[in-house]
């Protein structure tokens, strides 16, 4: 079963973007990005749309990750 980590981590290897790139289109530390990847950190629902919103994730996936 995939995790949310693995999921971001694919979209954001799909859109070319570094952690830390993603980390500033959202707001948030890089360091907080790598925690929700490597599972080290539950992200709020929030927080999912937060990361996926500058992905550019499909609704349907943004269910996925929820």
């Amino acid at each position: 079963m995939e995790t949310i980590g693995d999921l971001l981590r694919q979209w954001r290897h799909h859109r070319r973007l570094s952690q830390l790139d993603l980390a500033i289109a959202a707001d948030v530390s890089a360091r907080h990005v790598s925690l929700v990847e490597t599972g080290k950190s539950k992200p709020s629902a929030d927080m999912v749309l937060r990361l996926a919103d500058p992905l550019d994730v499909p609704l349907r996936e943004r269910n996925r990750l929820l």
